[in-house]
């Protein structure tokens, strides 16, 4: 048996849950290599950054990071430096020219062969490159079965004693709605859906594991189609019912869902089957049809409003989150009025504001970026306190009733700040909401992760909901056989 030690990475991420996913089957790669995972990257053996190319933001800061990376790496020349993801994909070579020092770069469709590349750079100490070779707007697909993406997806592993109480798992893989400013199709592909069966017995293996809550992503999940064994399709709608068929899984939820075509089955199917959360996530981007239009969204803003009131009539109560762009190229403040009443008119629970920045490779990089930067943080400003007034009413409603939260952990305060509440609990409903409170004496607040809560709400601010604790589920409930939804409450004196 080697002496050696145990060689480590770190990995930091940035950018969608798509991308996060993707971090996770990566490093079940990494822990069948026999690799730590560090959690500081001072003194890893190998640097890895999974990257967005979505936003400028985004790229900017893992240039940031690079940048500090050419010390390190004239310090300790052993060190494997790595970019993975949409970034390396849409810079390529362009990137190594900036940062000679990195070692690995692989595209997001390449990730099933990290490891070989990892391995690679070691050995030769020469430079591991695996991209799809993009044109423009679209990734070379160099996988048309979807074979490399599977590999990818069934590579997840946990550590000894890792209890996966939320997961991931992919259903379909890139874009086809070439959207003006997005720079998807050009990184990740074409849209491919992934095996209905390749689906359901990830989604097994997880509840199995422990898991209680799996979120399904797709780049537009709600197109997801793809023929089972026998030949017949199944759509999204079909994927969630088989899902709500595994025993013990509590929540289910998908994201992100395209207005366009958006098949009403779907939300029939949510309303049927109390394991789909009743959230949905569907961005509209602009409240003004000539923005639309300008952006190659395929719809109306009438048609946008339309799917948002059969939601709210097909599942009363349905919880629902917008993406909007402020400051798109030509963008008045006509149209940015209509932006402000499109998101008082449907009161979402949260919206997610950005402001327009080109991205290379894309139509709308073309057209002249026209809008002032001041004027487009004034719009973006105006949007979020919009949002923020009605995210304080709809929570404001909420004070004194009972919810059901499923328990994630310490709080964030608790985690990071000195003065913070050590023994602060946080936790999600069904419809998405964050809700903090104190864990019950005698108990610790690791122990309580994965465990189902009713908490009675005392205060409520724009983004949380405070409050106080009234039932707990007891420690054995998950393995129980009787329904998870209802049962084992422990009373909390």
């Amino acid at each position: 048996m080697s002496d050696a030690p145990q060689k480590t990475v770190f990995l930091e991420t940035f950018g969608c849950q798509m991308n996060f996913l993707d971090s996770e089957l990566v490093i079940g790669q990494f822990r069948r290599m026999g690799l730590r995972i560090a959690s500081d990257r001072d003194s890893a053996d190998i640097i890895l950054f999974n990257t967005c190319a979505v936003r400028d933001h985004a790229e900017q800061k893992v240039t940031s990071r690079l940048g500090e990376l050419r010390q390190v790496k004239a310090d300790r020349p052993g060190v494997i430096i790595g970019v993975i993801g949409c970034q390396a994909e849409r810079e390529g070579k362009l990137l190594i020219s900036r940062f000679p020092h990195i070692d690995v770069l692989c595209g997001p469709s390449q990730l099933d062969r990290l490891p070989d590349l990892i391995a690679e750079a070691q050995a030769t100490r020469k430079r591991a490159v695996a991209l799809s070779g993009g044109v423009k707007g679209r990734q070379r697909d160099a996988d048309p079965e979807g074979n490399a993406i599977e590999r990818l997806d069934q590579s997840r592993a946990f550590a000894p004693g890792e209890n996966p109480l939320q997961a991931y798992v992919r259903v379909q893989r890139g874009c086809d709605k070439f959207c003006a400013y997005c720079v998807v199709p050009g990184v990740r592909g074409k849209e491919k859906s992934r095996k209905p069966e390749n689906i359901v017995a990830d989604c097994r293996r997880l509840v199995e594991a422990g898991c209680r809550e799996i979120t399904l992503l797709g780049q537009t999940v709600n197109s997801y189609v793809q023929n089972d064994a026998a030949g017949q399709p199944v759509t999204l709608a079909r994927l969630l019912e088989q899902l709500c068929g595994l025993p013990n899984l509590l929540r289910l939820r998908f994201v992100t869902s395209y207005p366009g075509g958006f098949d009403e089955n779907i939300l029939r199917v949510m309303a049927a089957h109390p394991a789909i959360c009743p959230y949905l996530h569907i961005p509209a981007q602009s409240g003004s049809d000539r923005m639309l239009n300008a952006m190659r969204r395929q719809y109306t803003a009438a048609d946008y409003l339309r799917l948002m009131d059969r939601a709210r009539e097909i599942v009363p109560g349905i919880s629902l989150a917008g993406d909007f762009i402020v400051g798109f190229p030509g963008e008045t403040e006509s149209d940015f009025a209509a932006t402000v009443e499109m998101v008082r008119r449907v009161r979402y629970k949260n919206c997610f504001v950005f402001k327009y920045s080109p991205r290379p490779g894309t139509a709308a990089a073309q057209l002249p970026d026209d809008v002032p930067d001041d004027v487009k943080r004034e719009r973006n400003n105006i949007l979020l306190a919009e949002q923020a007034a009605i995210s304080s009413q709809t929570h404001a409603e909420l004070v004194g009733q009972r919810l059901s939260v499923l328990v994630e952990g310490p709080s964030k305060s608790a985690i990071e700040s000195p003065a913070g509440n050590p023994r602060q609990l946080t936790g999600r409903t069904v419809f998405d909401q964050i809700v903090v409170f104190d864990c019950p004496a005698g108990a610790e607040p690791s122990q309580l992760a994965g465990r189902l809560a009713e908490v009675r709400i005392l205060h409520a601010t724009p983004y949380t909901l405070i409050g106080e604790l009234a039932t707990i589920e007891s420690a054995g409930a998950p393995n129980d056989s009787a329904p998870l939804r209802y049962k084992s409450l422990t009373v909390i004196q």
